[in-house]
Order: C-alpha cells, then sequence, then structure tokens
C-alpha cells in the first residue's frame, strides 16, 4: 500500500520547529559571485570524475535508471490494484510476471524470423548488390576517377599489405556479453520489485531526514509532481510506440510484406530512440523489402509507408497529445542520445529521452530552475 499517509504525518510532525530556518542561496546570488578560475577548474574535474564513474559503472548504474524509470511507468497499475484491496506486493509481484511472460512469448515467437533474416543477411547483401546494378554504374564512374586520382598521388613502390578477417556468425556475436545482461536483467527486476512493493518509503525516509519544514513539504510537492509527470510521459510514449508498430506492421502486411509481426514489434522498439530510430528502421525495412521483391520500385514502397506514417506520428499525433509541457527540444534529444549512446551504449540510448525529460520536469517545478526547463522544451 503507498505510504503516502505516513509522509503526510512525518510532515505534520514537524510542524512544531521554531529554529531559525537557514538563510536560503538564490541561483542570482550566485551569479554575481566574482569569477573564480580555481573554483570553475574544481568544477569542471569534479564532473569528469562523475561522467569516469559513470562508465565504469554503468554494469550497476543502467539496472537502477530503467529500474526507476519503469517504476515510474508501472506505479500506476499498482495502485490501481490497491484499490481494489490487493496488495501492492502481490500486485507487484503479478504485474511483473506477466510482463515477463509477455516478453518472453514476444522473443521465442520473433525468433524464428529474425533468426532467418540473419542467416540469410550474408546472401543477401550480394542480391542487393545485383538488384540495385542500374543505380551502380553511376558510382562506379566517380569511384573510377577518385582511383585514378589516388594512384597519381601514390608512390609507385607502395607495399601492399594483406589483411586477415575472422568473421563471426551473426548468433555468436548476439551472445557475446549475455551473462552480464542477464545478470542486470535480474537486477532491476528486482528493483522494479521493492520499489513497486514499497511504493513511498523511500520517499518518506528522505523527508525524514531534510531539517526544515519548508524542504520537507517543498520536496514531497516536487517529488509528487515529477513521479506523476515522467509517468504520463512514459506511458504516453509506450502507447504511442504500439499503436505506430500496430498501424505500420498492418500496413506493410496488407501489401504483401513477409513477417509483418516482427516489422511491427521493430518499428515499436526503435521508436523509442527518436530520429535515429525511425531512421534506422527506414533502412532496415528498405533493405527487406528488396530482398523480398524483384521490382526495386515497388520494394521502395514499404519504406516510403513507414516514412510517411512515422512523419505524422512524429509531427501531429505525439505533439498534440502529450502537449507542450512534455516536448522536447530536438536538437536537446540528438545531443543527450549522442552524450549517453556514447556513454554507456545502446542502453544509454534507450534511456537518453527519459533522462532528459525527468530532468525537464524536475527543472520545471524549481523556481530558480524554470529557464533550464524552458530552454529544453
Amino acid at each position: 500500500m503507498r505510504d503516502d499517509d505516513n509522509i503526510e504525518e512525518t510532515v505534520a510532525a514537524d510542524e512544531s520547529l521554531t529554529a531559525t530556518p537557514a538563510p536560503r542561496l538564490r541561483m542570482s546570488d550566485l551569479l554575481n559571485r566574482p569569477f573564480d578560475i580555481r573554483s570553475f577548474a574544481l568544477t569542471g574535474i569534479f564532473l569528469l570524475a562523475v561522467f569516469y564513474t559513470m562508465y565504469f559503472m554503468r554494469a550497476v548504474l543502467l539496472p537502477i535508471v530503467l529500474a526507476l524509470l519503469l517504476s515510474f511507468l508501472f506505479a500506476p497499475f499498482v495502485r490501481s490494484l490497491v484499490k481494489i484491496r490487493i496488495p501492492a506486493s502481490v500486485g507487484a509481484a503479478v504485474l511483473l510476471l506477466a510482463i515477463v511472460a509477455i516478453i518472453g512469448y514476444g522473443i521465442s515467437f520473433l525468433a524464428a524470423p529474425a533468426a532467418g533474416w540473419l542467416e540469410i543477411a550474408p546472401y543477401g547483401m550480394q542480391q542487393l548488390q545485383q538488384k540495385l546494378l542500374p543505380l551502380k554504374k553511376p558510382m562506379e564512374k566517380v569511384a573510377k576517377a577518385s582511383g585514378e586520382i589516388e594512384k597519381i598521388a601514390t608512390p609507385a613502390d607502395g607495399e601492399k599489405t594483406q589483411t586477415v578477417e575472422v568473421k563471426q556468425h551473426p548468433i555468436a556475436n548476439m551472445l557475446h556479453g549475455t551473462p552480464e545482461i542477464f545478470v542486470g536483467a535480474v537486477l532491476m527486476l528486482i528493483l522494479i520489485y521493492f520499489l513497486l512493493a514499497y511504493d513511498g518509503v523511500f520517499l518518506g525516509k528522505v523527508i525524514k531526514m531534510l531539517p526544515r519544514l519548508k524542504d520537507k513539504k517543498r520536496a514531497v510537492s516536487i517529488a509528487n509532481e515529477i513521479e506523476r509527470h515522467v509517468s504520463r510521459y512514459l506511458l504516453t510514449v509506450t502507447l504511442i510506440n504500439i499503436c505506430l508498430g500496430l498501424v505500420v506492421g498492418a500496413a506493410v502486411g496488407l501489401l504483401g510484406l513477409p513477417n509483418p509481426v516482427m516489422w511491427g514489434g521493430m518499428v515499436t522498439l526503435l521508436n523509442f530512440v527518436p530520429y535515429i530510430g525511425p531512421l534506422t528502421g527506414i533502412i532496415c525495412m528498405a533493405i527487406g523489402a528488396v530482398l523480398s521483391y524483384d521490382q526495386v520500385g515497388f520494394a521502395i514502397l514499404f519504406p516510403a509507408i513507414y516514412f510517411l506514417i512515422a512523419t505524422i506520428e512524429g509531427n501531429f499525433i505525439t505533439p498534440m497529445v502529450m502537449g507542450r509541457s512534455l516536448t522536447l527540444n530536438p536538437v536537446l534529444i540528438l545531443l543527450s542520445i549522442t552524450f549517453w549512446g556514447w556513454l554507456w551504449g545502446i542502453a544509454g540510448i534507450i534511456v537518453a529521452v527519459p533522462i532528459l525529460a525527468a530532468f525537464k520536469i524536475f527543472c520545471a517545478h524549481i523556481e530558480e530552475m524554470e529557464p533550464m526547463a524552458e530552454f529544453l522544451s
């Protein structure tokens, strides 16, 4: 059961405090201070140390971050079960078991078509080159001209070096690092369960640590607002991505593209990464369609439909559904994806936008940081 009542009791119990409040440090006071090169350098060193720690502790930090974000997503469902007299511990267990079962069934259902595409990928690239041969001739002329220029610039007695390339099966590459992923997934599920089963307990502990009544009330208000907005953001994005995958999968399936369920699932997952995800999906669908049909003109119809539906979703449906309060600056989205992708790899790319959204919501509820929230919008 949610412990909001305990949190409110903790705040109310401190109303009798009469200690003189400490002077509040404002952002304007910081900006009016003289510039100190030593403090600037120390701040830079501190930030570098933080990034260094985050990079080398990614195996531990990633499950924690994912657990926090997913707990925001699943918390409304657990609270709905609590309202019908189902304990939070039982509701959280049932919800997680159902999600794991759905994911396991989806992986087993899509494993066969995905493995088939991976097996024909080496041969498919040869077929792709043959089908794109009419487009290749102009490129060969350009390559021939650049080759002549390279011969002129290269010494005649240059020695040629032979390179040895070791190729691995795609399945072997996918299985690399599986133990670490499995341990991280188990840790993430355990953290999600405790965050959902003991909803509000951790916030209550933090409230008790704060010294002043004003800070306690403000912390409760900010925590509840951030949790509600982040939960709404993640739930809305998830539903939009699922609907997009269903629409694209149904459209390409009606036109005859094999394995429409696999393509719909791919569209849903890739759309969690704005801009880069849909672009990757369009390229993959273009390659798959060209390999499935002899007529290149007809094959291009499938990625064109994907592009059209994704454009409508990204420019009209998502802004209309989410509203301006939850929209983000496209430039900062790309920068966030680049930074977290460099720091944590593919998992960092997935969590980049939710982290940016949570930071924006946090800034919007701090008076001194409201300009930053406006900048992120």
